[in-house]
């Protein structure tokens, strides 16, 4: 029996392994995490595997704690799955070695991606897979999502026959996310070909003490290889076993998979031997060069361990000629990839062997289209073809590029493509999603989506890749020429070119505020030279304007769709309303019949609302209009801006000589100016009280105060208004708060929190904004620094210093920013921060968009990514090498001291020692010591000369490892916890969004009881850990715990004397999130903070082992009695409310064991407060 469903790669994977699995042992990590996602869903809703039960879906600390837990379920007798990538899986390898050593038949899906190098991609590639083939382990795999449903049945199935653990494994992000209809095989099919005694056997092998046996000795070199040695039949075995599955699948299903499978001419003489997605673009271009005549065929590899030579060489026409292996990893050093060794090596023995090269491709997702394998062959069928070539790059360095043609169309005839460019979190993707499903799942017409984003949270880029035919796609590239173009966010017609691609009388639509008339003013010359000169039938819909009025915000993906629907005319607009609506119902009923009923009319007015547009003739010749060009850096030319134009694919290596180590320059998110903010605060000055604390909460750093001396209140610009600046010392000075409009991302937490009585900031309209205060900013840019005028340890005086972390890639209202951006304006000149994996790496340094800067002085953090799993232990590492610099630099100045040199310069540097572990007092001495350097007489001096060598070390280093809770709550606990322990001068800060936010809003151990997240589908059942808790146990570890809009003095009293304390410190921060679902928006994130301090949900307080040596208690509790209501506070975020209309059942009593369980951590932190007893 089979149903066909439209779904991704991911789920398909999910679904086969969910029938075959008792046990998942699970950790959230891109691309693999909706795999677990799905299973976790499943498993909360009951659903039963073939052996009739849920499956019991648990999720680890980690991927290295994830696979040891599959291999102890494996060895309990129950079978076992897990789902990963990338990094996860190397952290797999240990675990895998076991298992195979261990014969316990687990699957690993993974979905394929980068390895963290010279930096992070999240994107797909083989190198992760490639790093385990040496375990032993079978590999299988999948090209596009019905493979990776029906290879995932053979990977289970083939494992429990033949003893041995599979890595099931399909391209991340092209396969796992690329949506297409999946012919779907049902679970009692599956059942006929089980081989049921194969389990019985696996079972009664488990370890229990009613058959006791010992596994995993100690073995010295008489025996250990041998015993290796004497498992190699069951290797051998494999190959057999996987085919025997494969043909009795095809009995089931009519798809008849094999080990290799050859597509093309019966005579081929050139033939290219790939896996993964790649053998589908490879198969639709052989078909393309087969009907010119040509003789090519392609070799897909699906069991790639063990590689079977018999069955490799069988697969090729004994035609063949030349044969090039495509590779989807990089091996530096290596004699070639691994694909490319195994060709070699089996053909190693055969008379008249084919000539074989091998070349890489696709690292990191890059895009592989037919024009690409086309140079292939072309290079193939040359005379004398290039070895170890790439595609899909310039390589202008070592020149080992092949050269490609114009694009060549192989989509099947009569295909519909579509490209949809919308911003992160409008709901563009989400909708697209839909639409591929309700069009896959209710017409015969095959689907495919794919959806590509840009590095940025919400409020980035997303590019949806639709096609629609009557025959099945093959094609898993981009859409390079569409038939329908739609941008839903007006500012990108500024930025990019969307139209790129779209065919001669293609449809346009763009969602914009403008009116038809306004269009010739508001539109690009070229853009409208475009519409003109090609035909386009040009449509325009106001979708924020509707969406905002029906009362659904910023969320324009309802009105958006239903207009997509009514232009491309893919099925008549009456089915599609009809099935919109019954998708509403599926996607929000739960949320209650208002959020219905409004989803309801933004279908009604997105097939009301679109305008179509009478083309002028004038813009057949529209001139672009003339303007200026500013000086920006090299980089900035010359790579961030074709980056930024969707053009960084065309950069040619030698774009990146003296970056090889991954080096990026600082500040490069100061030229990006999106714009992408529908409202922005405009200052109100005759209501401004000049508290700063708009300034404080910026997420982006987009709104600052600013003083101007007397000579720059006579050079400013008339627009430019100030008022007297207030406060003592300020007498001679004017006042502004200044806004940049196109880096703001209008969240409006500024005017939330401004405290005066008649509000000192306004939303406005972006377009008025930016005309106005365009200028004003560069202008406020020109102002010298007046960061010594006022205590810059305190609110107001925080924020006359630059902060070094500015636009960043957040979300916009995100929780996390505000904080790191105020350790930047803290301490920032002398920072140096690890920063592990995840959001904060995100948007805080996604090439090219870096957003920590420097100061006047060129002084700033000195930033570093290491790894999610060990940012702790690497910032101690940066801590000790900075140490062991710092003790020479001190020997060498105490050396100095006791020689013959000048007075002044001997003074100055006993001043140094005496603070030299001082932030402030060090920066200062270090100052006066270079000053009297440089003025003195010290050319011949080599002692001075060694001193000055280490100069960068004068000043004390403010070192932090910072990221978010899943890394310190979880991954990397034992490295945090090793690191405090250590006694050393290191800080430690915490971003608590109480979920995995990087990968989606997954539950972590900071989670609190009845949350609902990914990987806690049904509410947590336990309690939040309490880390900072944990950590005052040392009695010498300063721990702070903040919530910067619930107290902000309190905020920055702690993370200034967590800074100052000579140890190690932690600070674990509030981060409201977009995870959380805050009912009134991510513009009032900071008061969500301040609410969950009032209800008793967080709480503040400082442990500071130095008041013990006052003789005072260490503790100090800054929260008071909770003053609101705590089922107040949860019921204003969808993270909880979505328990009660999930699980009615045991919402309300999870509801009251969360809020006892925040009354019993405030009970114990009033008990430290009043006993002294830490």
């Amino acid at each position: 029996m089979f149903r066909v469903e439209t779904m991704d790669g991911n789920q398909a994977a999910a679904y086969a392994s969910y029938a075959l699995t008792e046990v998942a042992s699970i950790f959230p990590i891109t691309p693999s995490t909706p795999m677990a996602e799905h299973a976790d869903e499943w498993s909360a809703h009951g659903k039963k595997n073939i052996f009739g039960q849920p499956v019991n879906v648990v999720e680890m600390q980690s991927e290295a704690g994830a696979a040891a837990a599959m291999r102890g379920a494996l060895q309990s007798g129950a079978l076992a799955s897990t789902y990963t990538a990338s990094q996860g899986l190397l952290l797999m390898i240990p675990s895998l070695y076991k298992m195979v050593g261990e014969l316990l038949p687990g699957v690993l899906h993974v979905s394929a991606r980068s390895i963290a190098t010279h930096a992070l991609s999240i994107f797909g590639d083989h190198q992760d897979v490639m790093a385990c083939r040496q375990t032993g382990a079978a590999m299988l795999a999948s090209s596009n999502a019905q493979e990776v449903m029906d290879l995932g049945f053979i990977a289970h199935l083939s494992a429990i026959k033949s003893r041995m653990p599979f890595i099931h494994f399909f391209d991340g992000f092209r396969t796992s996310h690329e949506y297409q209809k999946v012919v779907v095989t049902d679970y009692e099919d599956i059942k006929k070909i089980v081989d049921f005694d194969a389990i019985d056997e696996f079972r009664k092998r488990a370890l229990n003490p009613e058959h006791p046996v010992v596994r995993g000795t100690t073995q010295n070199p008489d025996i250990y290889f041998q015993q290796r040695e004497s498992a190699n039949r069951f290797y051998d075995a494999v190959p057999a076993i996987v085919q025997e599955y494969m043909d009795k699948y095809a009995q089931l299903t009519g798809r008849q998979y094999k080990l290799f499978e050859y597509h093309g001419a019966e005579d081929a003489e050139y033939v290219i031997v790939a896996m993964g997605s790649v053998c589908d673009t490879i198969d639709e271009t052989v078909d393309y060069l087969m009907k010119q005549g040509l003789k090519v065929g392609a070799v897909r590899v699906h069991l790639y361990r063990p590689f079977s030579e018999e069955h490799f060489i069988r697969a090729f026409p004994g035609t063949v000629k030349k044969i090039a292996v495509l590779d989807r990893t990089k091996e530096p050093g290596s004699a070639g990839e691994p694909l490319y060794l195994d060709a070699v090596k089996a053909f190693k023995n055969v008379e008249n062997a084919p000539l074989i090269i091998g070349g890489r491709y696709g690292l990191s997702s890059k895009d592989t289209r037919p024009s690409q394998i086309l140079a292939v062959f072309e290079n193939l069928m040359s005379e004398n073809p290039k070895d170890r070539f790439t595609i899909g790059i310039v390589d202008d360095v070592t020149n080992t590029s092949l050269p490609e043609k114009d694009p060549i169309d192989t989509v099947p005839e009569g295909t519909v493509s579509c490209k949809l460019w919308g911003l992160g979190s409008d709901g563009t993707v989400g909708a697209n999603k839909a639409a591929i499903q309700i069009i896959g799942d209710n017409t015969d017409m095959y689907v495919q989506g794919y959806f590509s984003y840009d590095s940025k949270k919400s409020g980035g880029t997303t590019i949806s890749h639709l096609r629609f035919g009557k025959k099945p796609f093959r094609s898993p590239y981009l859409v390079y020429s569409a038939d329908y173009i739609a941008c839903h966010n007006p500012s990108f017609v500024y930025q990019f070119d969307v139209l790129k691609g779209l065919k001669k009388g293609g449809t346009f639509l763009l969602n914009c505020p403008w009116k038809v008339e306004e269009l010739d003013e508001k539109l690009p010359a070229s853009m409208k030279r475009y519409i003109a000169n090609n035909n386009i039938n040009f449509y325009i819909i106001n979708a924020m304007d509707i969406a905002s009025g029906i009362g659904l915000g910023n969320r324009i993906n309802m009105v958006m769709q239903a207009a997509f629907f009514k232009l491309t005319g893919i099925i008549p607009i009456e089915e599609a309303a009809r099935y919109l609506k019954d998708s509403i119902v599926e996607m929000y009923g739960k949320r209650g019949q208002r959020i219905v009923d409004m989803n309801y009319k933004a279908v009604d007015m997105g097939i009301e609302s679109v305008v179509k547009v009478d083309v002028p003739e004038s813009w057949k010749n529209a001139e672009d209009e003339k303007t200026s060009v500013k000086e920006e850096p090299d980089f900035v030319k010359n790579i961030q801006r074709p980056m930024a134009r969707h053009e960084g694919d065309e950069l040619p290596v030698s774009a990146f000589t003296g970056m090889e180590d991954g080096t990026f320059p600082m500040g490069t998110t100061a030229y990006e100016k999106r714009g992408i903010a529908p409202m922005v605060p405009e200052w109100q000055p005759d209501n401004c009280i000049q508290c700063g604390r708009c300034s404080f909460v910026c997420p982006h750093a987009a709104i600052r105060q600013f003083l101007l001396n007397e000579d720059e209140v006579r050079s400013k610009p008339e627009s430019f208004v100030t008022i007297k600046a207030m406060g003592r010392g300020f007498e001679n000075y004017q006042y502004r708060i200044q806004v940049t409009p196109l880096d703001c991302t209008g969240c409006g937490n500024c005017a939330d929190v401004c405290p005066s009585k008649e509000k000192a900031l306004i939303m406005k309209n972006a377009d008025y904004m930016i005309e106005k205060e365009a200028d004003n900013w560069e202008f406020a840019m020109t102002l010298s620094d007046k960061e010594d005028i006022m205590d810059r340890y305190t609110l107001k005086g925080s924020q006359f210093v630059r902060p070094l972390l500015e636009f960043n890639g957040a979300c916009p209202g995100c929780g996390e920013t505000p904080y790191i951006k105020l350790l930047t304006q803290l301490f920032g000149d002398r920072m140096m921060i690890s920063n592990a994996t995840g959001c904060s790496s995100i948007w805080g340094a996604s090439a090219p968009s870096i957003a920590y800067t420097t100061n006047a002085k060129g002084k700033g953090p000195a930033w570093i990514n290491p790894l999610f799993e060990d940012a702790a232990e690497f910032g101690y590492g940066m801590y000790l090498g900075e140490k062991q610099n710092r003790e020479k630099l001190a020997g060498l100045i105490q050396e100095a001291v006791e020689s013959d040199i000048d007075e002044n310069l001997k003074e100055a540097f006993r001043e140094w020692l005496s603070v030299m572990n001082k932030g402030p007092e060090s920066k200062k001495a270090s100052e006066k010591i270079l000053d009297i350097i440089a003025k003195g007489n010290y050319e011949n001096n080599p002692l001075i000369k060694e001193i000055l060598r280490f100069k960068d070390n004068f000043v004390k280093k403010s070192v932090w490892a910072i990221g978010g809770d899943g890394w310190a709550y979880d991954i990397d606990f034992g490295g945090l916890d090793h690191v405090l322990a250590s006694g050393d001068d290191i800080n430690i800060f915490v971003m608590d969004t109480e979920v995995y936010s990087n990968t989606g809003g997954q539950c972590s151990k900071s989670t609190p009881t009845a949350s609902v997240a990914k990987f806690a589908a049904a509410g947590k059942k336990i309690r939040k850990k309490d880390l900072g808790l944990i950590a005052m146990t040392y009695g010498y570890v300063y721990v702070a715990q903040i919530a910067l809009g619930a107290n902000m003095n309190q905020a920055i009293k702690a993370i200034t004397e967590a800074e100052s304390y000579n140890g190690p410190s932690l600070i674990i921060a509030y981060s409201p999130c977009i995870s959380h679902g805050i009912r009134t928006g991510m513009g009032t994130s900071i008061a969500e903070e301040r609410k969950a301090v009032e209800s008793g949900y967080w709480h503040l307080y400082r442990y500071n082992p130095d008041l013990r040596k006052e003789g005072k208690n260490p503790f100090i509790l800054d929260s008071k009695e909770p003053s609101e209501e705590f089922m107040d506070f949860i019921n204003g975020e969808v993270r909880y409310t979505t328990l009660k209309n999930v699980f009615p059942d045991i919402a309300d009593k999870m509801f009251e064991t969360a809020e006892e369980d925040a009354r019993e951590r405030y009970r114990k932190y009033r008990a430290l407060a009043e006993n002294d007893v830490l």
